[in-house]
């Protein structure tokens, strides 16, 4: 216990910044990912291939890559900005590929033919999407964006590489101070399993209340 009772400034440091990490970058991915997948059943052609090419080539390239091009390319063309955000960034654009994805599917059980009956109303794309397709769709796929978000917590310690305060990151500082390595990745993990829990449990309310009986 001394490994935490003696370090719980340090602790509760990483503990909030992957807090603040994962909400943040959740509340980007979610919204980029309605967008995406919005893209990818447009009518307008050139959307769909923007659409396609931003889920191609996020879901291709691994995360620590991704990293690395943002947080040490975009300062190069001026963009200078707190490691945080730009790890808010990274993770946010890389697992908006994932929710695209899950929501594309989740699109697909739609029947085609209430998109059609909304167009028969006089409604347009942008509101038969927002106003029947989508929030459907979410339904459907409320426990597939929870895991996606779950795996945002756990990717989020890639971000202490990159001198960024979070969970996973605590070890560097504990271990040059001489305490023992097993306890503290076993507090470590322990964190992290608060963070997924309460993910968990908050899609578990949401799929009770919203989610389509199976």
């Amino acid at each position: 216990m001394n490994v935490l009772t003696d370090n719980f400034s340090t602790f509760a440091d990483g503990f909030l910044g992957t807090v603040e990490l994962t909400v943040y970058a959740s509340a980007l991915a979610l919204v980029l990912g309605f967008l995406m997948a919005s893209f990818r059943v447009a009518p307008v052609g050139s959307l769909r291939v923007f659409g396609t090419v931003w889920v191609t080539v996020l879901r291709n390239t691994p995360l620590t890559l991704l990293f690395f091009a943002v947080l040490l390319g975009l300062p190069r063309f001026g963009l200078v900005l707190p490691f945080k955000v730009f790890a808010v960034l990274a993770l946010g654009c890389y697992t908006s590929a994932f929710i695209c994805e899950a929501l594309r599917s989740g699109i697909n059980t739609v029947p085609r033919g209430q998109g059609e009956a909304a167009r028969t109303l006089g409604m347009t794309f942008g509101q038969t999407l927002g106003l029947v397709v989508l929030p459907q769709a979410f339904r459907s796929v409320i426990a597939p964006v929870g895991s996606t978000l779950i795996a945002l917590a756990k990717n989020s310690a890639i971000a202490g590489a990159f001198s960024v305060t979070e969970l996973l990151g605590t070890y560097r500082t504990l271990s040059e101070l001489g305490y023992n390595i097993v306890w503290t990745f076993v507090w470590i993990a322990l964190g992290y399993l608060i963070i997924t829990l309460a993910i968990s449990a908050l899609f578990n309310v949401l799929e009770s209340k919203w989610g389509v009986a199976r």
